[in-house]
């Protein structure tokens, strides 16, 4: 990695971290400088504006995530895939992570992109990720309907890790939650 994308990486890391621990308002180009180790010129030379850094941002959580995510749903492409594995997954999903400044931050994106439409195209990139993850789960457990399903089911995770996040609640509860979902099979509508 050349030294330029080694002080990109750095800011948007910086970034990521400062959102997290004190939300977008506390990113200003001094902070960032200050907490990425890099020259305050080096952040505008990288980034010309807040919403570039916050884009920007945002793309590499996402970009992680999806990698993560898209793993996760090749390995529930198994045959043998049942509702152990798939409690699994979802425990490392919800639980997994620990709720860290890195893990908080793409909640304060996720919020900033309602108000800032130039962000929402990255935050649904992510959100296909999650829902590709919770389809390819759900099909495997047979649940009908899987792709509708899949968007309600993401729905709960994010709610649940919210609700972890603000109360400390167990992630377990989120797992307990998901199976009833998969076991539960809705009349269709006359």
């Amino acid at each position: 990695m050349s030294h330029a994308s080694d002080t990109r990486q750095s800011i948007i890391d910086a970034v990521l971290r400062i959102i997290g621990q004190d939300g977008i308002a506390a990113v200003t180009n001094r902070r960032i400088a200050k907490e990425a180790g890099v020259s305050l010129g080096s952040v505008t030379y990288h980034f010309a504006t807040q919403h570039e850094l916050l884009r920007e941002s945002l793309l590499h959580f996402v970009a992680e995530e999806t990698r993560h995510f898209t793993a996760l749903a090749d390995e529930c492409a198994d045959e043998a895939f049942d509702i152990g594995q798939a409690a699994e997954v979802v425990a490392q999903v919800a639980g997994g992570n620990a709720f860290d400044s890195r893990h908080i931050a793409p909640f304060e994106l996720y919020v900033q992109a309602g108000r800032d439409e130039r962000l929402r195209a990255a935050a649904a990139e992510c959100f296909a990720a999650y829902d590709l993850l919770a389809t390819r789960i759900l099909t495997r457990l047979g649940v009908p309907d899987p792709e509708r399903l899949a968007g309600v089911a993401v729905a709960m995770v994010f709610g649940q890790q919210l609700r972890r996040l603000a109360t400390g609640a167990p992630a377990e509860d989120l797992v307990d939650t998901l199976l009833v979902l998969t076991q539960f099979t809705p009349t269709p509508a006359p």
